[in-house]
């Protein structure tokens, strides 16, 4: 009897031992991210792709070059980017993101713009001579910056002249002229052809990159005031050339150099 008694008990442990393990194995397991790789997949023309996917976004991709395509206006000559204090396409730029900007402050704050300061790292190609079409001017800015009119006092516009100097590139200026004397000191700096006045609070035109210090210009972290015309300088060039049949360039001289 004490056998037999012995032999039950120990069978209960076995199946105890059992049910635990069953528990275990049903238990949800989980997974921890251990390791991670990549490598570089070149994409060409001769890569293979997928046809379902390609018959898919082709209505798409029609519909967009079609646009992109579609004539706008006529340039008359080549514009680019050489230039030492200018440039033909920079000198361009400027003058339509000030008079297409000034129409716009003009409606929502009844202002209008002194000077537009645009950076001369920001016009990633020229415009060729022939058609201007909407793709033109995505390849001319691709970036989405927007149009910013920053207050500033005469202080800094003057650390803005200082800054132009320094930096010895054709950024794209309107509104602003100004000479540059033996010493490299800027002199008969006129703001809308009136002498710069160091204590006038002057609105200028600029983009979102560069109104937060961007290309190192720090005097527009200065600022008194500053205005958001949720506009973008590429639908500043579309607006223009849409509005235009003949692309005209003004090449009067901003900055002149004894």
């Amino acid at each position: 009897m004490v056998k037999l008694k012995n032999y039950a008990l120990g069978w209960k442990h076995f199946v105890l031992f059992l049910t635990f393990i069953a528990f275990l194995s049903c238990h949800e397991q989980k997974n921890y991210l251990t390791k991670i790789e990549g490598k570089k997949v070149a994409i060409s023309s001769q890569t293979n792709t997928n046809p379902d996917i390609e018959n898919y976004i082709k209505p798409y991709k029609d519909h967009l070059d079609q646009e992109l395509n579609q004539m706008l206006a006529y340039n008359p000559e080549t514009l680019d980017k050489k230039g030492e204090w200018q440039t033909n396409i920079g000198n361009l730029l400027a003058d339509i993101t000030f008079q297409y900007g000034n129409n716009v402050f003009l409606k929502r704050e009844n202002k209008l713009m002194d000077i537009c300061l645009l950076n001369h790292g920001g016009i990633r190609t020229i415009l060729p001579k022939g058609t201007v079409n909407m793709r033109n001017a995505y390849q001319i800015m691709p970036f989405e910056n927007s149009l910013y009119i920053i207050e500033l006092k005469g202080e800094q516009v003057l650390e803005m002249v200082n800054y132009i100097i320094a930096e010895k590139k054709p950024h794209p200026v309107s509104g602003l002229t100004f000479t540059i004397d033996a010493n490299n000191t800027p002199k008969n700096i006129l703001i809308q052809n009136k002498p710069l006045d160091l204590t006038k609070i002057y609105f200028v035109g600029t983009s979102d990159y560069l109104s937060n210090g961007g290309d190192n210009m720090l005097f527009f972290k200065k600022r008194i005031g500053s205005h958001d015309m949720n506009y973008k300088l590429r639908n500043i060039m579309i607006d223009y050339f849409t509005a235009v049949d003949t692309v005209k360039v003004n090449k009067s001289i901003r900055i002149t150099k004894e």
